[in-house]
């Protein structure tokens, strides 16, 4: 299982065993990790589980779909060139050892 760590935005640092095959938000989530909330229980299409992840760590991903770059647009923090949502990412045995930071407000 891999192990994920979410660093929020006070620096308190959060680390999971988020199952394959989950995605990052539903991890967060299920551990009572501050900072994602996930209000459309990861459909794609509320932006309240956007992160910051790690460099490193984006060659990993897939690419965001059309739907996560529009959804990226309506962020209530400030997005940047690594700034995902953790719906949209699936844990896998690739991403053990994955950070993500979490942004100060996601609405």
């Amino acid at each position: 299982m891999p192990q994920i760590t979410y660093i929020e935005a006070s620096g308190q640092s959060t680390t999971v065993n988020v199952p394959e095959g989950w995605s990052l938000m539903q991890g967060a989530t299920a551990n009572g990790v501050e900072g994602i909330l996930g209000e459309c229980g990861g459909s794609c299409a509320c932006a309240t589980c956007h992160c910051y992840v790690d460099e490193p760590w984006l060659a990993k991903l897939s690419a965001p779909t059309e739907g996560e770059l529009e959804m990226l647009e309506n962020t209530a923090s400030e997005r940047k060139a690594n700034s995902r949502l953790a719906c949209q990412i699936k844990a896998t045995a690739a991403l053990d050892g994955m950070v993500v930071h979490l942004p100060e407000s996601q609405e």
